[in-house]
C-alpha cells in the first residue's frame, strides 16, 4: 500500500521542558527523572518477554492466556488496584510461563498469585489471601497460593522491578500535555494490549508511544510533536507500524474478551470504549 504523503515527519518548534513546572515538587524528582526513563529504556529489553514461549507449553495456549488476563482485568477493577499492579501482574505471568511449563488447572493459580506478588509490590493495602481464594471460587487454598508465590519468586530470582508500558505511558502523556480524554483513551488502548500474546513482539515503551499516538489521532490532534519526539525518543514513522499492529490486534480480538471494553464503557473512565478509534494513518 502506498504511504500517505499527507503525514509529515518534520517537526517545527522547540520541545517543551515538561519537568520545569514541577521543579519544586520533590516527588517529581525532576533533577533525575529523565535519567530514570533512559535507564528504563535500557532495562525493558531484559525484562520483556518475546512471544515464543508458548511453543514450549504443552497444556496451555495463547487463548488461555488471553482469557486469564481478561479475568485479571476484572479482578483488578473489583479490588480497585492501581494500574501498575495490573501491568506487573501480566509481566510476572509471562516471565514465569517463559521459564516453566504449567498445566491448564494451574494457570489460574499462577495468575492470582502473580496478582498477589504485584499487589504486595505496588499497593499500600494489597488484597487479603482470603479474598483471592474467594475470587477463584475456592479452587485453590491459601497454602497453595503461598506455595506458588515462593515458586514464582524463586523462578524470577526475585526480580520484580520492571519498566512497564504504563510507566512509559505516564511520561509520554505528560510530554503530550494530554487532557483527560486523551489520558483515558490512551489507557484504554494500552490496557487492550495486555490480553494479546502477539503484542509481546513490541517493547513496553513502543506500546505506550503507540497508545498516545492513536489517542491523539482519534481526537484530531497532530499525532506527534517535538516534545514527544524528545521524551519518547521515537519518531512518528517509528511508531506508526506499532500503532497499526495494535489496532489490527484490537479489531481481531475475540468477542469473549470483554473486560477492558466493559471497564472503559463506564462513566468512571469517560466511556471512551464507545468512541470510534481512528485508524487513519
Amino acid at each position: 500500500m502506498e504511504e500517505d504523503n499527507t503525514l509529515s515527519y518534520q517537526y517545527s518548534g522547540q520541545p517543551d521542558d515538561i519537568d520545569e513546572r514541577d521543579s519544586d515538587d520533590p516527588l517529581c524528582a525532576t533533577s533525575y527523572v529523565q535519567d530514570m526513563y533512559e535507564h528504563f529504556r535500557g532495562k525493558e529489553v531484559f525484562t520483556s518477554v518475546r512471544p515464543v514461549y508458548m511453543e514450549d507449553q504443552q497444556f496451555i495456549n495463547e487463548r488461555m492466556r488471553s482469557i486469564l488476563v481478561d479475568w485479571l482485568v476484572e479482578v483488578h477493577l473489583k479490588f480497585k488496584l492501581v494500574p501498575e499492579t495490573l501491568y506487573l501482574t501480566v509481566n510476572v505471568i509471562d516471565r514465569y510461563l517463559a521459564k516453566t511449563e504449567v498445566s491448564r488447572p494451574k494457570l489460574q493459580l499462577v495468575g492470582v498469585t502473580a496478582l498477589l506478588i504485584a499487589s504486595k509490590y505496588e499497593e499500600i493495602y494489597p488484597p487479603e489471601l482470603r479474598d483471592l481464594v474467594y475470587i477463584c471460587d475456592r479452587a485453590y487454598s491459601k497454602n497453595e497460593i503461598l506455595e506458588m508465590e515462593e515458586i514464582i519468586l524463586k523462578s524470577l530470582e526475585y526480580q520484580i522491578t520492571i519498566p512497564s508500558a504504563h510507566a512509559f505511558l505516564v511520561r509520554y502523556l505528560k510530554a503530550a500535555h494530554a487532557d483527560k480524554k486523551i489520558v483515558q483513551l490512551s489507557c484504554f488502548i494500552l490496557d487492550g494490549t495486555l490480553q494479546s500474546y502477539n503484542m509481546l513482539h513490541y517493547l513496553p515503551s513502543q506500546l505506550a508511544a503507540a497508545a498516545v499516538f492513536i489517542a491523539r489521532r482519534t481526537v484530531g490532534r497532530n499525532a506527534w510533536s517535538p516534545t514527544l519526539l524528545k521524551y519518547a525518543q521515537y519518531r512518528e514513522e517509528d511508531i506508526m507500524p506499532v500503532a497499526r499492529a495494535v489496532l489490527a490486534e484490537k479489531s481481531s480480538s475475540s468477542t469473549e474478551l470483554r473486560a477492558v471494553n466493559k471497564k472503559y464503557t463506564s462513566s468512571r473512565y469517560g466511556g471512551v470504549a464507545n468512541i470510534s478509534i481512528s485508524s487513519d494513518f
